[in-house]
C-alpha cells in the first residue's frame, strides 16, 4: 500500500523539527465537515480541541479521518489521561495543556514514544496494539508502525502559567518534545489580568519565553488573532501559529449581519 493510503500522517512532526513557519487553528467544534473546510482553505495543520471542546472520542476518530481525506495533519490537545487512545486513532500528534516542568515533559514524551528494541534508547512506555486505526487496524502494524510513530508523532505541550514560561527554555529542551505552545488566556489569567493577554507585563514574559525556546533552537508557538499579532511574536523567535475557528466564524457572521467588525474574545 502506498504511504499516503496509511492513516497515520506524519508530515507535521518532521515541519516543527525543520525549522518551518506553520500556521494551523483550532477547532472545538465536532465537525468533520469543519475539518474538511479547513484542510481545504489550505492551513498547514489542525488542532482537535478536545480540551475545551465537546467532541466524544468516536466523534473526533471521525474528524481525524476527515482531515486524512482533506490533506491537513491533525493534532489533539487532550488531557494526559486521553493520550494512548487519541494516538491510538490516529492522530499526527497531541498537545497538551498546563504543562509547568521539564520533568512534566519528560513523563509525556514516555507516553507518547513505543519501547525500543533491545540497545537502543530513546524509547517510552506507550502500549502495544496494531488492531487500532493507527495502524490501520494491523494492516500497517508491526516494527514499521512503532518506528513511523516513534519518529512521526509530534508532541506539542503547552505553557500557561508563569512557572511554565520561567521553564521554557529548559521544557523545550527535552528530548521527544517537538514544539513549546503559550496558552495567552490562561497565563494572563494566572498573573492576575483576566482575559487582558496584551498587557506589557504578560507580553514581556511572553517575549522572554519566545526568544528562550528559539535562542535554543527549539520550536515556539503562539496563539494568533490577527497578522499584527503574528508578526509580533515571530520577531520574538515563534514560527508554529494557530487561530480559532469559532473566532473567525463568529466574526464572519457578526459581520454578515450587522455589516461592521466586531471584536470577540478568545
Amino acid at each position: 500500500m502506498l504511504e499516503h493510503n496509511r492513516p497515520l500522517d506524519t508530515r507535521v512532526a518532521a515541519r516543527l523539527r525543520s525549522g518551518d513557519k506553520l500556521r494551523g487553528i483550532f477547532n472545538g467544534l465536532p465537525s468533520p465537515a469543519i475539518v474538511e473546510m479547513c484542510g481545504y482553505a489550505g492551513f498547514d495543520f489542525i488542532v482537535l480541541d478536545n480540551e475545551h471542546g465537546s467532541a466524544d472520542l468516536q466523534t473526533t476518530e471521525h474528524m481525524l479521518r476527515a482531515a486524512r481525506a482533506s490533506g491537513i495533519p491533525a493534532i489533539v490537545r487532550c488531557f494526559e489521561a486521553d493520550i494512548a487512545r487519541t494516538l491510538d486513532m490516529g492522530a499526527s500528534g497531541v498537545k497538551i495543556p498546563m504543562v509547568d516542568t521539564a520533568e512534566q515533559a519528560r513523563s509525556l514524551v514516555r507516553q507518547v514514544r513505543y519501547p525500543m528494541r533491545a540497545g537502543q534508547s530513546g524509547g517510552g512506555q506507550r502500549g502495544v496494539a496494531f488492531s487500532s486505526r493507527a495502524a490501520g487496524y494491523g494492516a500497517f502494524g508491526g516494527a514499521g508502525h512503532t518506528t513511523r510513530s516513534n519518529d512521526g508523532v509530534a508532541l506539542i505541550v503547552m505553557l500557561e502559567t508563569p512557572e511554565a514560561l520561567e521553564n521554557a527554555g529548559e521544557i523545550a529542551a527535552v528530548p521527544g518534545v517537538d514544539a513549546v505552545f503559550i496558552g495567552p488566556n490562561d497565563l494572563s489569567h494566572a498573573m492576575g489580568y483576566g482575559p487582558d493577554w496584551s498587557a506589557p507585563a504578560v507580553q514581556a514574559v511572553i517575549e522572554r519565553a519566545l526568544r528562550a525556546v528559539s535562542d535554543g533552537g527549539g520550536c515556539a508557538g503562539m496563539l494568533a488573532l490577527s497578522p499584527a499579532e503574528e508578526a509580533r511574536y515571530a520577531a520574538w523567535g515563534a514560527r508554529y501559529f494557530a487561530t480559532v475557528s469559532t473566532v473567525l466564524i463568529t466574526r464572519a457572521l457578526g459581520e454578515a449581519a450587522s455589516g461592521a467588525s466586531r471584536t470577540l474574545a478568545y
